[in-house]
């Protein structure tokens, strides 16, 4: 077949499809969302959760999604901002953070929908592939389901998304997956080392890099860890640190807003012009032709 230039000609123009706004601006994978929302009309309109995973340059963000027509309506959520509470005050975007906050939000989730006795997940975690099964009770309800939606993020092998995946699983949540994404995982042999997978759960791997650091360069030492070092906490604490933290959001994960310290509310007021009223402005109007009347009566 002979090459063909494509002439963009009016008519090209005039039929050009633009795409959806956030693919445009490069925010949504609709072909990813087409697969994660959509939901067999067996199932009478019953939602189709999501466990949307998202980063920042400062903070994990994982929230427990349903999407309607009129839009996404999120049923619970949990960041790292929140760890401090539990104890952990360093490092609210690494790996371990991203279990803790995925711990939390299924724990909130559960204890939201009355869940939380029934389905505890795993109060020990150490490193194996666990999936929530249906309780052994007759007449018990099934555990709650939702999927994995990773949005534009690359999913390798020991990439952050499953750390918050593993941490809801372990927190009580039915998510299907495997172990292939774990850290720890050998793609050669085919199996997950547990004991790496439990080293990240812990901060292990934080605690390495902390001691070779040091031995190696002494001073980037100090100055990459100086928060670290300034509240006392060295290698040896990782793992107690973040023991105590999955005990302590396991024991409340209830969502407590931080106590303002300015009432922002008038604050941001101050800044705005408030909206006149029909009577105001109808008055400023009559103002402006008196004064422009009185002004020219001056110059006849």
């Amino acid at each position: 077949m002979p090459f063909v230039k494509k002439v963009k000609s009016d008519a090209y123009f005039s039929r050009f499809q633009v795409k959806y706004r956030r693919r445009r601006e490069g925010k949504t994978d609709y072909y990813a969302r087409k697969r994660l929302v959509t939901q067999a009309k067996n199932k009478y309109n019953a939602p189709k959760y999501r466990l949307v995973v998202r980063f920042t340059n400062r903070e994990v963000i994982v929230q427990i999604v349903y999407a309607r027509l009129q839009g996404d309506f999120v049923l619970t959520a949990a960041r790292s901002k929140e760890l401090p509470r539990y104890g952990i005050n360093h490092g609210l975007t690494n790996w371990t953070a991203a279990y803790a906050t995925g711990l939390l939000c299924a724990r909130r989730a559960l204890t939201k929908l009355g869940l939380a006795d029934k389905y505890e997940g795993v109060a020990e975690p150490d490193g194996t592939l666990t999936m929530t099964e249906a309780a052994d009770e007759e007449d018990a309800p099934r555990p709650f389901k939702c999927y994995l939606d990773v949005g534009l993020r690359r999913t390798s092998t020991g990439a952050r998304v499953f750390g918050a995946l593993k941490g809801a699983s372990d927190g009580g949540l039915y998510i299907p997956h495997n172990d292939k994404r774990f850290p720890g995982y050998d793609p050669e042999s085919k199996e997950l080392d547990a004991e790496v997978l439990k080293k990240y759960i812990y901060g292990g791997h934080v605690a390495e890099y902390m001691e070779s650091l040091e031995e190696e360069d002494d001073e980037r030492f100090k100055k990459q860890f100086a928060t670290y070092l300034a509240d006392g906490i060295g290698s040896e604490d990782m793992e107690e640190i973040y023991t105590n933290a999955y005990a302590a959001i396991r024991e409340d994960p209830t969502f407590k807003p931080t106590e303002k310290t300015k009432d922002w509310a008038s604050e941001t007021k101050k800044f705005m012009t408030p909206k006149s009223t029909l009577e105001e402005r109808r008055a400023r109007i009559q103002a402006k032709i008196e004064a422009f009347q009185a002004e020219h009566a001056d110059e006849e």
